[in-house]
């Protein structure tokens, strides 16, 4: 019987344990969530804002880079600072959980 008790009380612990990491990844969650990430492309030609929920918030981009002739190319910096606000994101979520297994944020 010792040994059981002995067991269930270092399951209580891993429990414990378990809900405490479950509680900073919600709080670590909800910092990254009200987190905005600022990127750019074409020197700050195209400027977005994004929220940690990978939502586009704002885009402002500059009258000089709408040319009528060449769409691809303001298309090109709007894709390129979108990623750079995703890479931004990833990257914060990667340093606020570098120990766990992956999918468990």
């Amino acid at each position: 019987m010792a040994g059981f008790n002995g067991f269930g009380g270092n399951m209580q612990n891993i429990l414990k344990q378990a809900q405490k990491m479950q509680e900073q990844i919600q709080r670590d969650r909800e910092e990254l969530e009200a987190t905005t990430f600022y990127a750019n492309a074409g020197g700050g030609m195209v400027e977005v804002e994004m929220n940690g929920k990978r939502e586009l918030t704002s885009i402002k981009i500059k009258p000089e880079v709408i040319d009528p002739e060449d769409a691809e190319m303001l298309e090109d910096l709007i894709t390129a600072a979108i990623n750079d606000a995703n890479r931004q994101i990833d990257e914060k979520l990667a340093e606020i959980t570098p120990s766990l297994p992956g999918g468990m944020f």
